[in-house]
């Protein structure tokens, strides 16, 4: 999954990019509301995390402008913690408002939600019973036959988007765009080496491909 943050003090954006970079998140950073803006409307992110007290632009012009152009989940990550504060940025279109300071474990938490209820996915445990897994989006783990089978935060990032949109065939392109960040060499071969790793350790029928088009999981 792809994240805009957007955040203006350099520690704590370095903070929570590295928290969600951990996580398996792609993760871009604009530091100010204009740079903001033209990230969120340029590219498709799965959430933007987005502060409120943003140079240039403030945090809710950029939500009310995003709002015009995107669906975009957007988490409000502010110190501004009145009342007014919250309603005003719920009323633009937020999906949710987490005041500073905050856990990480919360944030994470939080984020994922928003992703998998943007997705039609209520639950944070999917089933693939022909396929004999158990996907945890929540706890980033992937169970055969009682047994957890380990992945990189990448390889699971790639499995969780096709299976949130399970189903139906993901392209390349969008796969891309969603699994890698703006510093990523998208010309590369990274995406094949990650559905081949996947497929080593859970099953050769776990990705489909459907050439020319993109892949699919289906179970």
């Amino acid at each position: 999954m792809r994240v805009l943050l957007v955040e203006d003090e350099p520690d704590l954006a370095s903070t929570i990019a590295q928290a969600l970079r951990e996580s398996g998140y792609a993760v871009d950073v604009a530091t100010d509301g204009q740079q903001a803006l033209e990230k969120a409307t340029l590219w498709e992110y799965d959430a933007l995390v987005l502060d409120l007290m943003l140079p240039k632009l403030s945090g809710l012009e950029v939500l009310r402008r995003v709002r015009a152009e995107r669906g975009t989940p957007v988490l409000i990550l502010s110190a501004r913690d009145t009342l007014a504060d919250r309603v005003s940025g719920l009323d633009l279109g937020a999906d949710d408002y987490l005041v500073k300071p905050f856990s990480l474990t919360e944030l994470l938490a939080r984020l994922r939600a928003l992703i998998r209820r943007a997705a039609g996915q209520s639950q944070s445990v999917v089933m693939l019973e022909s396929l004999g897994l158990e996907v945890d989006l929540a706890k980033r783990r992937i169970v055969r036959d009682g047994v957890i089978v380990p992945l990189t935060a990448r390889e699971f990032a790639l499995v969780a988007y096709l299976v949130l949109h399970r189903g139906k065939v993901v392209s390349r392109t969008e796969l891309y765009d969603h699994l890698f960040d703006e510093e990523d060499d998208t010309l590369s071969n990274l995406l094949d080496v990650h559905v081949s790793h996947i497929r080593k350790k859970l099953g050769s029928e776990t990705i489909v491909t459907h050439r020319g088009q993109g892949y699919s999981i289906d179970g």
